[in-house]
């Protein structure tokens, strides 16, 4: 899980993000700090991997909080969800490293891309099974070339993607494309190419078997 918290003066605003955030695979939302400081003592006292933080609050405002987390809490990521529209205070995000900047008023698809989005690259620079290549990079982290949305290559559609995820979590052990394919209602072709992306993001392994009359298969295993 990736243990978030949302730092919002704003109740409403705080609910909102909240509300989205529980709806996303993943993302465990352990506290919402109403100032600078709070948060600040929530970073001090338990493990958080991700801040959503606004800019202006009373008090220590983002932009130093920002500062902070990135000179002292180096495993902590940071997304920014403001009003703050000024060149001046994104250039400064930016310059400080955040993975997002969203302005305010945002909608549930915007958040939902950036979490994906977090949630794919955190992924794939944390799993062992995945090699580095300047391709992954390109398309997945840095995102330099077209893609189909929260990093993801064209012709894999978010919500196909979902149903195949749905389905695999419930395998207890090895599996086939034609294991899938029954269970999927989606052609072994398309589904190959949603296998071949998960192998590709570490959440799926893969390894040779044999099948009938002793054909070699792959067999795939859920990673998570």
């Amino acid at each position: 899980m990736i243990r978030t918290i949302i730092v919002e003066d704003d109740p409403m605003v705080a609910d909102i993000a909240a509300g989205y955030l529980e709806r996303i695979d993943e993302f465990s939302l352990e506290h919402t700090a109403r100032s600078g400081e709070d948060a600040l003592a929530l970073l001090r006292a338990c493990h958080v991997d991700l801040v959503l933080l606004d800019v202006f609050m009373p008090g220590m405002d983002g932009m130093e909080l920002l500062r902070i987390i990135k000179s002292q809490f180096f495993h902590t990521d940071v997304i920014m969800i403001t009003a703050a529209q000024n060149s001046e205070d994104i250039l400064k995000a930016l310059r400080l490293g955040v993975a997002d900047y969203i302005v305010k008023p945002f909608t549930y698809e915007r958040f939902r891309e950036s979490m994906l989005q977090f949630q794919e690259k955190r992924r794939l620079l944390m799993s062992p099974e995945v090699a580095i290549t300047q391709d992954i990079l390109d398309r997945r982290i840095f995102i330099k070339k077209p893609e189909g949305g929260a990093g993801r290559p064209k012709g894999i559609d978010a919500q196909t993607l979902e149903a195949v995820v749905s389905v695999l979590k419930e395998q207890p052990g090895l599996f086939s494309l034609k294991d899938i394919e029954r269970v999927a209602g989606i052609s072994r072709i398309s589904l190959k190419k949603y296998f071949d992306y998960l192998a590709e993001t570490g959440r799926l392994g893969s390894s040779k078997g044999y099948g009938g009359q002793g054909r070699p298969v792959t067999l795939y295993n859920w990673l998570g």
